[in-house]
């Protein structure tokens, strides 16, 4: 299966799942360990430190994901670096769920503090725009298609991983409430 096709897949299925968040935020029950600690946080409440929060633990599993792949190449051992980069979007999935439902506040300070939590994937985004639009030969006469194709590859990733994050952790399925714990 070539690397095109699992990433259109994979986007298919992350808009699917996207698309059907309220079954899956309603399988996670309220008595989730992590869901109650959250919870009786009283940091959590407030919209900067829960979208800073937010940012670390994506950066964190984004990170150990790569260094995971990293890894992983030093062995040939195949197709394992497609399963962990499928464990990786169950897992930030699955984290997004769980911030979904720890929140308490008004809607804008949802949206607000989902927009600081998945900045880091619209800022390496942005990284990666950059660095294709200034794509350079490495020597004369090498041609960096390849690398170009990587780059927009990771563009697309993160582009999705922008909007799925701010779908899942900024729009709540339950009715709000009408002011905010601080």
């Amino acid at each position: 299966m070539s690397l095109t096709l699992f990433l259109f897949i994979g986007l298919i299925g992350v808009f699917f799942v996207t698309f059907l968040k309220k079954p899956l935020i309603n399988l996670l029950g309220e008595d989730n360990i992590l869901i109650s600690r959250l919870k009786n946080a009283g940091w959590f409440q407030n919209y900067w430190l829960a979208g800073i929060f937010l940012f670390i633990t994506n950066a964190i599993l984004f990170f150990s994901t790569a260094l995971i792949i990293y890894l992983l190449t030093y062995f040939l051992i195949p197709y394992v670096h497609l399963l962990v980069m499928i464990l990786a979007v169950i897992v930030s999935i699955f984290l997004w769920i769980i911030i979904n439902k720890t929140w308490q506040g008004t809607r804008s300070n949802r949206l607000k503090m989902a927009a600081v939590g998945s900045s880091f994937y619209m800022i390496l985004s942005l990284i990666l725009i950059y660095m294709l639009v200034t794509l350079e030969p490495a020597y004369p006469g090498d041609d960096p298609f390849m690398r170009a194709i990587g780059l927009f590859m990771g563009i697309v990733v993160t582009t999705v991983a922008f909007i799925s994050c701010f779908i899942f952790t900024g729009f709540s399925n339950k009715k709000e409430v009408n002011e905010a714990r601080f």
